[in-house]
């Protein structure tokens, strides 16, 4: 079987979405270790920007799923890929918990894509697009209306019905945020969409937005070491 069609403006697209990323994630390490006078929990600067980014990358998601499915991508290659994406969010939350013992990460965003693509796949694509829609917005506004306890545990959170946001440093949970991700799968059904998408993008753009996962889970890693390269430096030479 052929292998699945790029369109070569998502990748750019998305690897635009991985620099700002990056650029955020900077951002935070110096706050972090106090080289930054920056609030990302409160600050509307800061958390109006990872709700944007967070935004991006699942509406991507959503269409990257919604041209794969029509372009008769096998399940076969899915579960490959959901595998690693399973995988990568396990390390994440173990490595997180050894940084962060009191905040570590039991449903950031790699777990959500490891939930929510296969919903997406074998459950919300099957719907009409009227109806992915208004699913959608249903679960942008649930977590409004239907907040209780009950999923204020670890154990529940995950769903997003919480009474107060949990201690932790990314929480993704599957409302209200499955909704942009269902947004991206409806615009797949869009044919002038999809043409654009075919269109020519810068290659640097189009190579590195070929390697979401890769570059999500190294960098940081590679960011934290460059500021702590930098602090080791600075007290290196000082007095």
């Amino acid at each position: 079987m052929a292998s699945t069609p790029r369109f070569a403006r998502l990748d750019a697209l998305r690897a635009g979405w991985m620099l700002w990323m990056a650029a955020f994630h900077f951002c935070f390490d110096l706050a972090h270790f106090r080289l930054l006078d920056a609030n990302f929990y409160t600050d509307a600067l800061w958390t109006t920007q990872r709700t944007a980014i967070l935004s991006g990358f699942l509406f991507w998601a959503g269409l990257g799923q919604g041209l794969a499915l029509q372009a008769g991508q096998p399940a076969a290659r899915f579960w490959r890929r959901w595998a690693q994406i399973a995988a990568a969010a396990a390390l994440v939350s173990a490595g997180s918990a050894l940084m962060f013992p009191r905040s570590w990460i039991s449903f950031g965003v790699l777990h959500a894509f490891a939930l929510m693509l296969p919903l997406a796949r074998w459950g919300a694509a099957r719907l009409h697009t009227a109806a992915l829609l208004a699913l959608a917005l249903a679960c942008a506004l649930a977590p409004a209306w239907l907040q209780h306890p009950l999923f204020d545990s670890r154990w529940t959170n995950w769903l997003g019905l919480v009474t107060r946001k949990p201690i932790t440093e990314d929480y993704v949970p599957l409302l209200p945020w499955l909704a942009p991700l269902l947004l991206g799968l409806a615009a797949a059904r869009s044919a002038g969409l999809r043409h654009w998408l075919q269109g020519s993008a810068p290659l640097g753009l189009v190579r590195l937005g070929q390697w979401p996962l890769s570059f999500y889970l190294l960098h940081q890693p590679v960011l934290i070491g460059v500021v702590l390269a930098f602090i080791h430096a600075t007290r290196a030479a000082g007095p």
